[in-house]
């Protein structure tokens, strides 16, 4: 990256000299608020822009602040302050994926595929690690997921769901694999509770629906077709049939408890059997069981 002039001058550019090099889909939400804050109290920090002359007059790329671009134009502005510094195009397209990055509120897939620009610009894992403030193996990690297309592992990484060598680990193993990688995860405590659950629906998620995450009907850039009848039908079958094994197994475990209740229940009305556990100092039982055992015997 080259060097920038050091000298920055804010000036007033008009906002039809101004192109945004690596626009944003934003969230309507947010930049309401951004327009009702500029309204309110004006524009506490200027827009950053570089210069280059066209035969028409100069124009102005922007490097930084598109939310407060776009702003400006929804509230009827014809002009905005600007930092005007000096750089390559290159310079500001790498500047403003590095802003992306460093914002506190960001998409998910947003921040890995702003990775992926750096890597596609020619920069190595551990130059993109020192600009991004990430970790190199996260780096790699995460451009080695994008390759492949696994965008549902990735959301999941960067919702905190599971930890990034594990979702490397899933994306290179085969489906028996990736139920031992799950087990694996447990033993090391890297996956309890919740994040174990939210991990296993992730798995069965991506074998059904595939690696890739829909959005408005297309998926991995492709539109996807409308269902037909025989995939409703097929989809609809498949989850009939995974709540009849999960009523099957109810019925298996609720089958245990009562045997299990029931037998502990007649031996706890053997005398003999209460003065060995007294004598073993076992003389205690789960609340649970020992409530069920209880209503058993009323």
């Amino acid at each position: 990256m080259n060097d920038l002039s050091n000298e920055a001058d804010v000036q007033l550019i008009p906002l039809d000299r101004i192109t945004v090099i690596n626009p944003r889909i934003r969230n309507k939400r947010v930049f309401s608020e951004i327009i009702e804050n500029i309204a309110e109290v004006g524009l506490k920090r200027p827009i950053t822009v570089t210069r280059r002359d066209d035969p028409d007059g100069p124009r102005y790329d922007l490097v930084c602040g598109q939310g407060r671009l776009e702003a400006y134009q929804a509230l009827g502005q014809h002009e905005i302050p600007a930092i005007v510094v000096v750089a390559d195009t290159e310079d500001c397209m790498v500047m403003s994926l590095v802003e992306n990055l460093a914002r506190r509120q960001h998409r998910a897939i947003d921040l890995l595929h702003d990775i992926q620009g750096l890597k596609e610009r020619g920069y190595n894992d551990s130059t993109i690690a020192c600009k991004t403030g990430l970790t190199i193996e996260y780096v790699r990690a995460v451009l080695r997921l994008l390759q492949r297309g696994e965008h549902r592992l990735l959301r999941a990484v960067e919702a905190g769901q599971i930890p990034v060598s594990i979702a490397v680990e899933i994306a290179s193993a085969t489906e028996s694999e990736t139920q031992a990688i799950l087990q694996q995860a447990y033993e090391k405590k890297l996956l309890r509770g919740h994040k174990l659950i939210a991990a296993r629906r992730l798995v069965e998620q991506r074998q059904r629906r595939g690696k890739g995450l829909r959005a408005k009907g297309i998926q991995n850039g492709k539109r996807q077709r409308p269902l037909s009848s025989t995939a409703l039908i097929r989809a609809y079958q498949e989850d009939v049939d995974r709540k009849r094994l999960l009523i099957r197994k109810a019925e298996a475990t609720r089958n245990r408890l009562v045997f299990v209740t029931e037998a502990l229940r007649k031996l706890f009305g053997d005398q003999n059997f209460g003065n060995l556990l007294r004598a073993e100092g076992l003389e205690t039982l789960p609340r649970n069981l020992a409530t069920r055992i209880e209503a058993a015997s009323a």
